[in-house]
């Protein structure tokens, strides 16, 4: 049974009751997610609230300014070799993890090997192209590529490139994620799943000037609704995510500030090609039943039902406004004509759909659109929804037919394309392969010059659009809620909370 927002704001003045173990002054800022992160390890995780989580507890080598460009965190310097096979970075001194063990050129090498290694890591295909890492001084690294790759550097500005204490690491290998031990401006106190997530303020952190909150509590609370009365009635200092029907409330509200920003990413569903006994199924199996599926989804009425039309559609994994979307491939029309003659083709009247979904209101009420939608064209959709964690451990698993999932972006194009669709792809649930789509979005990771790259990413394109393994649907829009006494928030396309300069007042 759904918790009424009363019931939610007294739970949630119980638990912060017994939380607050910092004096009654301190600085304590509650954030309202929209699901639980998964597990607190930056190799083994998946979910976009965990990097919520991340941003405030581990630090990364590089980072990004809110206009994309790559700036300095824990490495203050870089420089690639001429022919960009290899990576010197420089690294920041006095840095400590929140367990006392020194941040150095040693630590990078144990973070990366980690990363590699470990069996359970799902970095391991953002960092294939990594032949070697080796400290060559107490602050410097490089890194030795197998063949020229210039997304790494975005790479590293993620969980690829968050670092751990190689200590709390080493003594508890795939079981880091019960302690997690990193170096960023809050540390772990504890995590109640499904009930929050604390931190607190580390007082040795390298840059601790700008930090100015004592405490932070992630709360999950995968009701819109819920989420939004809270932050209204005080209970919460922010909220992430704020649904698109919200957002008027939101800058109505003389006691609350709005702030929002296009992302990077996308909405899509991910078909089932060859993951397990469950892709033996009309859309598994056959390209023209999933082009039909897409030609029979309106997603210029989507964004305007849904999303209030704060949403663009989309039908690639970058939004039509990116310099690296297909103007040659545009956001198709509704046809659902032509959508029944593709299914006819394909010989079928009709077909059963089964589509796992996040249970989260808004991506429902997404779901029930398009299931009417393409209703129409004969697909007879079924919705399963599950919490999201579960739902990327079923996709992993390969325990779905259809599964509506969010990707929110990376810096790089590479970052929204290879891992998904590539053969040995580390989060591929759908199991497609291409050797064309390697070769091409390969090929793309060694080339330097923008147009030169865009020219692959277009090719790329052109054969995914035919095959479909992933439909997507349009682009998010980041929309935050917070109280007027939180300030210096500043927004980013990446969607995380960095609370450098936040405050709360009063």
């Amino acid at each position: 049974m759904k918790n009424s927002p009363h019931l939610k704001r007294t739970l949630l003045a119980m638990l912060l009751t017994s939380a607050m173990a910092a004096p009654l002054s301190a600085q304590t800022l509650r954030i309202g997610l929209q699901d639980d992160a998964d597990v607190l390890d930056p190799d083994q995780s998946r979910t976009f609230v965990g990097r919520i989580v991340y941003t405030a507890m581990c630090d990364k080598l590089v980072d990004i300014s809110p206009d994309l460009e790559i700036v300095p965190q824990l490495a203050t310097a870089w420089e690639w070799s001429d022919d960009a096979s290899t990576l010197t970075m420089t690294l920041r001194e006095g840095v400590v993890f929140h367990d006392g063990t020194p941040f150095n050129a040693e630590a990078v090498v144990a973070n990366i090997r980690r990363s590699i290694d470990l069996p359970e890591s799902r970095r391991r295909s953002e960092l294939a192209s990594v032949a070697s890492v080796e400290a060559v001084g107490e602050y410097e690294v490089v890194f030795t590529l197998e063949s020229p790759d210039v997304s790494l550097l975005a790479q590293l500005s993620d969980r690829a490139g968050m670092m751990i204490s190689p200590t709390a690491a080493e003594a508890s290998g795939a079981n880091f994620g019960d302690n997690p031990v990193c170096s960023g401006p809050f540390q772990f106190v504890e995590r109640i799943q499904q009930d929050r997530i604390v931190l607190d303020r580390f007082d040795d952190y390298w840059n601790a000037d700008e930090i100015h909150l004592d405490r932070v509590i992630y709360l999950p609370i995968p009701d819109t609704t819920v989420r939004l009365a809270n932050l209204q009635s005080g209970d919460l200092d922010m909220m992430e995510r704020v649904a698109a029907t919200d957002a008027e409330a939101v800058r109505n509200d003389p006691g609350l500030t709005y702030a929002d920003v296009v992302g990077l990413g996308y909405t899509a569903v991910y078909i089932n090609i060859a993951n397990g006994d469950r892709a033996d199924n009309p859309m598994g199996q056959e390209k023209l039943l999933r082009q039909a599926f897409s030609l029979a989804v309106d997603r210029e009425a989507v964004s305007q039902v849904v999303f209030e039309g704060t949403q663009p559609a989309g039908n690639q994994p970058f939004p039509p406004t990116s310099p690296w979307y297909n103007a040659d491939i545009p956001v198709p029309a509704r046809d659902v004509e032509a959508a029944r003659a593709l299914m006819a083709e394909a010989g079928y009247d009709s077909v059963d759909v089964e589509i796992q979904t996040p249970n989260t209101p808004v991506t429902m009420q997404m779901m029930q659109v398009i299931q009417a939608m393409v209703g129409e064209a004969g697909f007879n959709v079924s919705l399963r929804a599950t919490e999201f964690a579960t739902l990327l451990s079923e996709q992993t698993a390969g325990n779905y037919q259809l599964s509506r999932s969010d990707w929110s972006g990376r810096v790089d194009p590479d970052g929204n394309l290879h891992q998904f669709v590539t053969c040995e792809g580390g989060i591929n649930d759908t199991r497609y392969c291409n050797e064309e789509v390697d070769r091409l979005l390969n090929e793309a990771r060694t080339l330097v010059d923008p147009a030169a790259r865009k020219a692959l990413y277009d090719q790329a394109s052109v054969i995914l659009t035919d095959e479909a393994p992933i439909i997507y649907f349009g682009h998010q829009s980041w929309i935050w809620g917070m109280q007027n006494s939180v300030t210096g928030f500043e927004a980013y396309p990446d969607g995380m909370i960095r609370l450098e300069g936040v405050r709360k007042d009063g």
